[in-house]
């Protein structure tokens, strides 16, 4: 009994750690869309404070798309308890 109890906390801890990471993963990888693609977006205010990206911007885009598609990649896994 105590067994079958302990399974399924654990399912449903790695259920909702896994629903926490695509959540994450897809806001973190649109984060990395809009600082590599923002001046495409068309004319949207942020682009007339900020003007054209510079290298930091591209390079934390970058990282946000790794990061995002990792958070993704972890969330499919579901290896939390191992």
């Amino acid at each position: 009994m105590l067994e079958e109890y302990e399974k399924n906390k654990r399912k449903q801890i790695s259920g909702m750690k896994s629903i926490m990471d695509y959540g994450m993963g897809l806001l973190i990888l649109l984060l990395g869309l809009f600082f590599l693609f923002r001046m495409k977006l068309g004319n949207i205010p942020i682009n007339d404070r900020l003007g054209q990206p510079d290298s930091i911007e591209k390079v934390f885009g970058v990282f946000c798309l790794i990061y995002g598609a990792w958070r993704i990649y972890r969330g499919y896994q579901k290896k939390y308890f191992r």
